[in-house]
């Protein structure tokens, strides 16, 4: 009986056929051995029959109803069975050792729970994307080293809390251990909040800057649009009270920033989608129990106030 793969690749998508046989096309070329499970979450385009038409040694669960991001991802997570899972979005491009480079760190340490990977802008010239993610004092989460040049960047830069949401590795001992993704969130910091929890329950993370991808960047929620604005604003107001940001000593800053955010963020777009998500996230909350605080090493206590606002502003243009 042949053994089965070392690495289940979870890809979830919602349309944008051509997106995603693109990320297909270049994880068939990886130097590593793995399976691949799409999760359509409730496309309406034709990409379902067109997969199982173009793609038949890829595993395909269609789910009825578009649900987010974190419930699709939960559900290809479960019906896998490898030891290493890699959340790959759909418009990641990879390359050949991406996926070999990616994994590496969890088979020399057993106690790294997850890899991120280097994600560069498009372009022979691209900028990095990210490589993880950072939290600050108040647990607001960026796109780490977002901007920079990918030569020499080395072992150091800032404190990472773990992968990114474009492609990161995880040992499902680890993934399961927490529960996967809190599907409270559907999306937006489903991938900050994941990280927080695994450090907390002591799992490390690494960084594979040789495990490389290019992200072409996600049309999923609209540039800017009411609803990425209302979601983004309910995770941030979730995780807010879920972690009890505002009972500690971090707390005038963060009503600071919030207020800031929320405050331009109406100026810009003539309404209060912003404020109006934080507020449900909020009230989402009430009665959970409380995340553990995480430990000291997954934050960059170097991030100032006016650093964290400029790449909240980084981010909203971006997204």
């Amino acid at each position: 009986m042949p053994s089965r793969p070392a690495i289940d690749v979870v890809v979830p998508v919602y349309e944008h056929y051509d997106l995603t046989s693109s990320c297909l096309e270049h994880l068939a070329r990886q130097s590593v051995e793995h399976s691949v499970i799409v999760v359509d979450d409730g496309s309406r385009d034709g990409s379902p029959e067109r997969l199982r038409r173009e793609w038949p040694g890829v595993r395909m669960l269609q789910l009825e109803s578009n649900g987010g991001y974190t419930r699709a991802v939960n559900h290809g997570v479960r019906a896998g069975v490898a030891e290493y899972v890699v959340l790959l979005n759909n418009d990641v491009q990879p390359r050949p050792d991406c996926l070999e480079r990616l994994i590496a760190p969890m088979q020399h340490d057993e106690r790294v729970g997850s890899v991120a990977a280097l994600m560069l802008a498009p372009g022979e010239r691209g900028a990095i994307d990210s490589f993880g993610v950072s939290a600050d004092v108040t647990l607001a989460g960026f796109a780490r080293m977002q901007g920079r040049q990918p030569a020499g960047i080395g072992a150091a830069g800032p404190a990472l809390t773990g992968p990114e949401g474009t492609t990161g590795a995880y040992r499902r001992a680890a993934w399961e251990q927490v529960g996967g993704f809190d599907e409270t969130i559907s999306a937006y910091m489903e991938i900050l909040d994941l990280a927080l929890r695994l450090r907390s329950a002591g799992w490390s993370t690494a960084q594979a800057p040789d495990a490389i991808g290019v992200h072409l960047g996600s049309v999923t929620y609209g540039h800017r649009s009411p609803t990425q604005r209302r979601l983004a604003g309910f995770s941030r107001g979730y995780l807010l009270r879920r972690y009890g940001v505002l009972r500690r000593r971090a707390a005038a800053r963060a009503l600071l920033t919030e207020a800031l955010v929320v405050a331009g963020d109406a100026i810009v777009c003539h309404d209060l989608e912003a404020l109006r998500g934080r507020l449900q996230g909020w009230r989402a909350a009430q009665g959970r129990e409380r995340h553990p605080w995480p430990p000291e090493a997954a934050i960059d206590h170097s991030i100032s106030l006016r650093e964290s606002l400029a790449l909240r502003r980084g981010a909203l243009r971006d997204s």
